[in-house]
């Protein structure tokens, strides 16, 4: 299973991911974090769906080339972190709800760069350096 632990994150990953947390809180959003790192295997499971496994395309990343599956020393370090909104304590996975504009907005004001303005593939949930 992904994990969803910040200290699963590069550390100047998990300081921007901490600030832009922060952000939504005050900006009234509730928001969950759903993956930071994820082994190679996890990333090929992900990748096959919609490809050899029934399903809807989630990524476009083969294992190895996503952000979430970076090791340092041994250690995950993932540059990218995945989040969904909360409303009454419910993710809201509709792309086209104006949260996850005001999300990626304010991931972007601290140096993340949001998936969601990804030209050929969107992936509203995804946040990277």
């Amino acid at each position: 299973m992904a994990s969803r632990k910040l200290s699963d994150l590069d550390p100047a990953v998990r300081d921007k991911c901490i600030s832009h947390l922060r952000l939504c809180r005050t900006a009234g959003i509730d928001v969950l974090v759903t993956c930071t790192w994820r082994s190679n295997e996890e990333q090929a499971s992900l990748y096959a769906r919609g490809r050899t496994v029934l399903g809807t395309i989630v990524t476009n990343a083969r294992p190895g080339e996503s952000n979430h599956n970076v090791m340092k020393d041994d250690l995950p370090a993932a540059r990218a972190y995945d989040v969904v909104p909360l409303r009454d304590g419910k993710p809201v996975w509709d792309a086209d709800d104006p949260l996850w504009e005001r999300i990626g907005k304010l991931g972007e004001e601290v140096g993340m760069r949001w998936a969601g303005r990804w030209i050929r593939f969107k992936e509203f949930p995804h946040f990277e350096v």
